[in-house]
Parts: structure tokens; sequence; C-alpha cells
């Protein structure tokens, strides 16, 4: 934590370096209103709507609380913000008075169970979201906990939650910390209406219906919304998911209802959900539509202050806000659907993006900061060169049920084509101060490799990095590689060379960083020394492992609970014990010397003590270090 506080410290020096020896902050009234002085200062008696967030208040549209505030202030309310209040009492969530229809909140912009703790369980020292990095300003499932203060201060408002805490334990889910099924959070916070997916539509929808004098019990039809019921036949038409009581105890039960709930997440098709809770049945909508062009556009042009609040200023700033100041979101949406990953239950696998213009003129306000560099340092989303939909007929038919965009092999429909994204990289790139234009977002490799012109490669290396590429071939074991709904061993072989013989060609010096997960479902010993064979023969060497985090709303957490594939219902092997865990993630670093009784260890039980020596193919030598 002490670390966190000194950089965010030696950042604030340099930015007063950098500004000629002094600060340029904005002024207060350039950010909604976190005070009554700021209220006051606007000629506010109270506010229309009270927005809390676990995130320290950045106004920047990377920050879900600063997007949805400004929404709702674009749509004519009078928005203000609490940002991480101490929630041991309610003396912070009362600071701006009680907001005349509603309070929304959210966990921040990572749930906070994941924000606190290592896959491993250890207790994090630093939170990137908080001032100066420090961690301890939110609590465990902070949904919950300031729902109840909440209800503590004014226990009948209408109370609304969103985020991705919320939006991906909306049903029953396992908790990965707790090692238990969990209730619904919207059962468990006390609120009202549960907002899922990115939320404007339906935030705004809430409000302006709130506004017009509706009860928030009658708002049962707000597209991309949950409520709960004591009375199921209030949704007749909905799906029914296995309990909650059956599906905590019984692991298939659990199984079937994830993948049903899986399958509804389309909202061209999707249908309503409902789940029997215990006291309560919890509904999901239909998801909202995805937004037009037009829509994305008023999103990203709302007026964000694109800073921290000052009130941050001493701490040296918000350490996540310095990872997004110049990158820019083009667009949402992910149809590439891995397994471990929530975002087709978030934000759908049907891609919403911005006009070129809309870009180019975001791009043309990060040149003209006094700290800009002439770096763009992202141009992107979920998946960077996802940026034209998966086919023509998703935007009207939504995505297919039951099929993958790229699993296990690109669909025959599947439009792959970069030259979107190439134009809209080269107009950028031609802008006045601009040196270059970075691409940090993940990339598809199997679709880079689908798209038959071939052309974006050579781009990409030619502009778009710097010395390296991060990839994410996650695994390389078929067994493996089929849950995580991820391309095989060839198609990265094929991407490797690919690469290679594009940069020589160039007569550029460029490598690549690949990210590899240990301890995925479907990974046993033996899996996990063939990925470590890979690493040897191809020469990557990982700088960092993620071991598998089972967090909720994911295919792979599914598995990982009930060990069983939701999508076929057949039983998967998961690794589960930490002796294997820690075994198969050094495996993935075999060279460090740290690792070595470990892999010794997993090479003996896998049966593969061909391996350990100092032979050329040999992992480690023998002895004892």
């Amino acid at each position: 934590m002490k670390s966190a506080v000194k950089e965010s410290a030696a950042r604030a020096h340099t930015r007063k370096k950098e500004n000629g020896g002094r600060e340029r902050p904005l002024p207060r009234s350039a950010f909604l209103p976190v005070s009554r002085a700021d209220m006051e200062a606007r000629g506010w008696e109270e506010l229309d709507i009270l927005v809390i967030s676990g995130d320290a208040y950045v106004d920047h549209p990377s920050f879900g609380h600063a997007i949805i505030s400004r929404w709702l202030e674009a749509g004519g309310f009078r928005v203000g913000i609490v940002s991480q209040p101490d929630w041991r009492g309610c003396e912070d969530f009362a600071r701006l008075g009680r907001p005349r229809l509603c309070v929304m909140l959210a966990a921040g912009n990572l749930d906070s169970m994941l924000n606190h703790y290592t896959a491993s369980g250890k207790k994090r020292r630093g939170d990137d979201y908080s001032p100066g990095g420090e961690g301890g300003r939110r609590p465990d499932r902070a949904t919950i906990v300031y729902c109840n203060r909440v209800r503590e201060l004014w226990g009948d408002i209408p109370l609304i939650i969103g985020g991705i805490e919320a939006s991906l334990r909306r049903f029953a889910h396992y908790d990965y910390w707790s090692d238990s099924v969990r209730r619904s959070i919207l059962a468990d916070s006390r609120a009202d209406l549960l907002v899922f997916g990115m939320g404007e539509l339906a935030s705004l929808e809430i409000a302006q219906r709130l506004a017009s004098g509706e009860a928030v019990s009658a708002l049962r039809d707000v597209r991309g919304s949950c409520w709960k019921t004591h009375e199921p036949s209030a949704a007749n038409d909905a799906l029914i998911l296995e309990p909650y009581c059956e599906a905590a105890k019984d692991k298939e039960k659990f199984a079937r209802a994830f993948g049903k709930f899986y399958a509804e997440q389309d909202a061209a098709r999707g249908r309503r959900l409902i789940q029997d809770q215990g006291a309560w049945h919890v509904v999901q909508n239909r998801p909202a539509r995805p937004l037009t062009t037009a829509e994305m556009d008023a999103v990203y042009a709302l007026p964000y202050a694109r800073a921290w609040h000052p009130d941050y200023d001493e701490k040296g700033g918000v350490p996540a806000f310095d990872e997004v100041k110049f990158s820019i979101s083009s667009h949402r949406g992910c149809f590439g659907e891995c397994g471990f990953c929530a975002i087709s239950s978030h934000q759908g696998r049907v891609i919403q993006r911005r006009s070129d213009e809309s870009i180019i003129s975001e791009a043309r306000l990060l040149t003209e900061r006094p700290d800009f560099k002439g770096y763009i340092h992202d141009i992107g989303g979920p998946t960077a060169n996802f940026l034209s939909s998966a086919c023509p007929e998703t935007e009207s038919r939504g995505s297919c049920k039951g099929k993958s965009c790229l699993y296990p092999k690109p669909c025959r429909a599947l439009r792959a084509s970069h030259d979107d994204y190439i134009s809209l990289l080269r107009k950028v790139r031609a802008l006045p101060k601009v040196k270059k234009v970075f691409i940090r977002s993940g990339l598809r490799y199997d679709y880079i490799l689908a798209d038959k012109k071939g052309n974006f490669l050579e781009e990409l290396c030619r502009h778009h990095i710097s010395g390296q590429l991060k990839i994410a071939p996650e695994h390389v074991s078929e067994s493996v590689l089929k849950y995580m709904r991820k391309p095989g061993r060839a198609v990265t072989e094929e991407f490797l060379r690919l690469y290679a013989e594009t940069n020589a060609r160039l007569g550029m010096k460029q490598y690549l960083v690949p990210y590899f997960i240990s301890a995925h479902p479907g990974s046993t010993l033996k899996e996990a020394v063939e990925l470590a064979e890979f690493i040897r023969d191809s020469g990557l060497r990982p700088e960092q492992v993620q071991d598998f985090t089972p967090t909720p709303g994911s295919l792979s957490t599914c598995i990982y609970h009930s060990g069983i594939d939701p999508l076929t219902m057949q039983s998967v092997y998961v690794p589960k014990g930490s002796e294997e865990r820690k075994m198969q993630r050094a495996l993935l670093q075999y060279w460090m010397p740290e690792n070595r009784e470990y892999v010794r260890k997993a090479l003996l039980k896998a049966g593969r003590p061909d391996l350990i020596g100092s032979g050329r193919r040999c992992l480690v030598p023998y002895g004892k270090r």
C-alpha cells in the first residue's frame, strides 16, 4: 500500500514539472456535485438522483459511475455522486441529502471481492481505483453493504443497483471466496431493481418513469433490468431456472440453471427468466437493446472532465486513470465468447461501435492535453479488432443460439475484415501532434488469420506496437481449450510463424509477450506439462501466469464449481487442490529457481521423469534446488 501511495505522489510531482512547475486543476464546477457546497454553488436544494460508487470519482467514460451520472444529467436530472463512502456508518451516505427520486449504486469497475483478493485468497494491498492506490476504502461485497446503509437512512427510497458486481451476480451464482452458491444479489441487497449490462437505456427509463410518478414496484417491464416478486405468476411468460435452494445443493441443477441463463443473453432473441430465491422470485427481463452508433457517440460526447476529482490531488490522483487517460474506447460487445470471460453476459455478443468522427473527435481532445506526448495508448474494446459485427444478420436477429462465431473454428458466415479498423487507425495517425497509436486491448489472432486479405498484421507490426505484442493463447491443449472456447494449438503456431515472418520482412525486431492460464477446468498435470513443453519449444517466456480465478457469471466458473460443462452436461476434470494448482502454475514458469521443487514434483506425479535432468529437452535439473 505504501509503495502505491509513493508511486502516485511521484506521478503528481511529475505532472507538476510537466506543467511548468504548477498544477492546472479543473474547477470543481467541471465535476458533478460531491458535497453540499457543490450543490449550493449550482443553486440546488436537493438531488433528483444520488449515485454511490465503490470507486473514487473519476469523470471519464472508462468509469461506469461517470457514464451513468453524465447520461442521467443529459436526460435533465440533477445528479450527485458519493464515492467510496465510509460504510461503517451512515454519515457519508447522507452527505448530499435524500434525493427526490432514487439512489443508484454500484461496487465499482470491478467486483469488490476480485478487487480485494488474489486467486490464492490473499488480501491485495492496494487498489488502483482508490486515491493514491490505497487499499481498504471499500468493503467486501460492497453492493450489499452500501444497500444496507441506504436502507438504514431512507428505508422506503427506490434503490437501484448496477455495475459489474450486480450484473454478474443477478441469479444464483458460485462465489469463489466463500466457496458457496449465493442467492441473487438483488435478494440479498434489499434493492428494488437491478440493472444489468451497460445500463444507459435502463437507468434513464427508470429515472424518467419515477419522475412521472410511477412507483418503483410498478417498473416490471424495463429491458435490461431485474425485479423481485412474491408472486411468480407475475412473470408467467418467463423461462424457469432451477430454484436457488436446489441449485445450491445439487451441482447438476446448478449447471442446468446456468446453461439456460447463458443461452438467453441476447437482446434480439433472449427470453425473460425467473428463479426462486426462497423469500423472493427474481425475474430478469429481456436484455436491453444494443446502442446505436448515434447513441454510442452521444455517450462518449458527454461533458466529462476527463480527470479525477480535485479532492484526490494531494494523494497523487487515482492510478486506474493513468491507464486509460490516453486510451479510446471504440466499441462494446465481444463475439469471441471465451469461457473464462463474462463479457457476453454483460455487454453481449453484438458489436456496438462509435463512428469514426466520434473517435477522431476524442483523439483531438487528447492531443490538446498539456501532458500529451504524442502517443495514444489504445483504440479498442473488449477485443480490439472486433470493430465490425460478426456477420450482417446479428444486428437484426442477434447472435446465434448454441453456436459460436469463432469456436471451434470460424463460422462460415463470419465476416472477418479489418478494413474499418485499419481505416480508423490511419485517420487517427494522421492527426496533428499524434506520433503513434498503440493497440493495447486484446487482439484475437484467430480472427486476424480468418481475414483473407491478410493486411492487418503488417499494419499492426509496422505502426501499432513498440517492441512487443501481448497475445493470450491461454493454453495449447485441446482438452483445455475446448472449455476455454479458444482456437487450437495449430492456430497459435500459425500466428507465431506469420508474426515472425512479417517482422523479418519489415526489418523489425519485435517480440511476443504471451499470457497463459494455469489450473483451468479440463487441465490435469498432463495438460500442464504439454503447455510447459510448448513454452520450451516456442521460446516464449510468459512474464505473468494467471491462476484461473472463478469469477461470477462465466462459463468456466460454472464448470469449476459443478465439474459439469453446462453446454453439454458432461463431466469435466477440475484442478482444485492448492498443491496441484501450485504445480500447474510452476510448470508454466519452469525456468525460475523458486519453482523447481514444484516442477519436479509435478513431473514425477505426471509420469514424466524424462523431463528432469540436464538434457536439451529437460525442464528442470536434478537436485534439491
